[in-house]
């Protein structure tokens, strides 16, 4: 039987749970600097974090860590890491320690609970639906145009539509994934973007892309340069419906991949939203691996059956 115990010393692992990130990262494209910057994000909420050490009649079987905190006004719970050693592995300890933490996160009153893999998901967490992933690629020389699709910069005018359609299918993305309702994907539709855009077409190292094949708009892009060291966020690139299933898509990646080497970058980042399966299907067949996706459930799991 699986049996908890809270530690007050997480420094071992604490250790082994940033080794751990740190190879997944790099495995995934991310330079030195990228890397480190991840690990500092992630370093941030480890005050906040409850560490629990997990036995089997007095042997230790793994660790697994957790947290509650608001998010959007809402509780939402956290399994940070899950881990049972190699040689416990395959009997039930990894189904109880996700239990415990279920209940643990439900109890502190968490309306959801959160996941962020580095591997596949597995049976374990098979339930738990896709709520977003983040994908990766190491860009090494300028892709050629595809299909004769090419990007210019955004014009003044071109600028107030696009942001306005962008907020709408950014609240749309969230809306789908399940994360959050359209009232409170709404609220963070402002908030984010004002964040990000505080001077509008004008914010420093950001690109705003129009797309074109034979001088006719197809598509739009945005991009964040140095989001990361050596690394671009693609935030938008997007196709219009009536262009779509074309393999414009695919042109459209290649645009943001030259962006990126013109900027001076060398990895491109994009978030995929759950339930957008097309683009999922377009990223790995790209070859854009995942580095990180979340996956979450609503508490207590009762809702859910």
């Amino acid at each position: 039987m699986t049996a908890f115990t809270i530690v007050d010393d997480s420094t071992a692992w604490r250790a082994d749970f940033e080794q751990r990130l740190r190879a997944s990262y790099a495995a995934a494209g991310l330079g030195v600097g990228a890397v480190a910057n991840r690990l500092d994000e992630v370093r941030g909420g480890a005050g906040a974090w409850t560490v629990a050490a997990m036995s089997d009649a007095g042997a230790h079987v793994g660790y697994v860590a957790v947290t509650v905190a608001e998010d959007g006004g809402t509780p939402a719970g956290r399994i940070v890491d899950l881990r049972v050693e190699p040689h416990h592995a395959g009997r039930g300890h990894e189904h109880a320690a996700r239990d415990w933490a279920e209940q643990w996160c439900a109890e502190r009153g968490a309306r959801r609970l959160d996941v962020r893999l580095t591997e596949p998901a597995g049976e374990l967490f098979g339930d738990y639906p896709v709520r977003g992933q983040l994908r990766t690629r190491a860009i090494a020389s300028p892709p050629e145009p595809v299909d004769g699709v090419t990007a210019r910069p955004m014009t003044p005018a071109e600028y107030p539509g696009w942001l306005a359609s962008e907020k709408l299918a950014y609240v749309g993305d969230i809306v789908r994934s399940g994360a959050l309702s359209p009232e409170e994907a709404a609220r963070k539709s402002d908030r984010d973007f004002a964040g990000l855009l505080p001077q509008d077409l004008a914010t420093p190292d950001n690109s705003f892309l129009v797309l074109e094949r034979a001088g006719e708009p197809i598509g739009t892009g945005w991009l964040k340069h140095g989001y990361l060291p050596g690394v671009t966020y693609g935030y938008s690139l997007h196709i219009q419906e009536e262009h779509r299933g074309r393999g414009h898509g695919r042109a459209a990646m290649a645009a943001g991949e030259r962006a990126t080497l013109a900027a001076d970058d060398s990895t491109l980042m994009f978030t995929v939203w759950g339930g957008n399966q097309v683009a999922m299907n377009l990223y790995t067949s790209a070859g854009y691996r995942v580095l990180e996706e979340g996956r979450s459930i609503a508490l207590p799991r009762s809702a859910t059956t």
